[in-house]
């Protein structure tokens, strides 16, 4: 890439457009911060704090993507890595995995709707790397480590944490 460190050197277009992508992202989360309430909890921090500290954080990494850019870009970018062009199949995949999940979480249950966006996505995701998307024998495995990854999320949440998410039985186990 360019290691001139002068000003109105070439830079990628799009580049600039995230430094700024990001310091709009933080005023939007800058004027979300300022309708919480700010009466403070424990330890003296309110329930605001921690949106002010992340719209802070995030409008400091905008005004350095900028100052990155007018100064010549980024220079310590490597190439991109992949194909040039996005893969259609993939990205279908995994679209109906996130769209299934969200439609059928309340009919079916978070631990299967979940595993289903799981089985999805990773089939996406592998025909993306140009592998095989995967047999039968292979489909069982990702439902099976769909299942052990989605049902302790689901009885951290509903048992631990005391969040009501979609079950399937009234019990609350499943």
């Amino acid at each position: 890439m360019n290691n001139d460190l002068s000003p109105g050197a070439n830079h990628r277009p799009g580049q600039l457009a995230m430094g700024i992508g990001a310091l709009v992202v933080a005023a939007v989360l800058a004027f979300g911060a300022a309708a919480i309430p700010s009466d403070a909890g424990y330890a003296g921090v309110g329930p605001d704090f921690l949106p002010w500290v992340v719209s802070a954080a995030l409008a400091v990494c905008g005004v350095m993507l900028i100052r990155e850019v007018l100064t010549g870009g980024y220079r310590q970018m490597e190439e991109p890595s992949g194909a040039a062009r996005g893969d259609w199949r993939a990205l279908a995949w995994v679209s109906a995995g996130v769209l299934l999940n969200a439609s059928l979480i309340t009919t079916i249950g978070f631990i299967l709707s979940c595993a289903m966006c799981f089985v999805l996505a990773v089939r996406g995701l592998r025909i993306s790397e140009g592998k095989p998307a995967g047999d039968v024998r292979q489909t069982v495995k990702d439902v099976v480590t769909g299942m052990l990854i989605s049902a302790p999320v689901f009885w951290l949440f509903t048992k631990v944490l005391a969040v009501n998410l979609p079950g399937i039985t009234a019990s609350g186990w499943i």
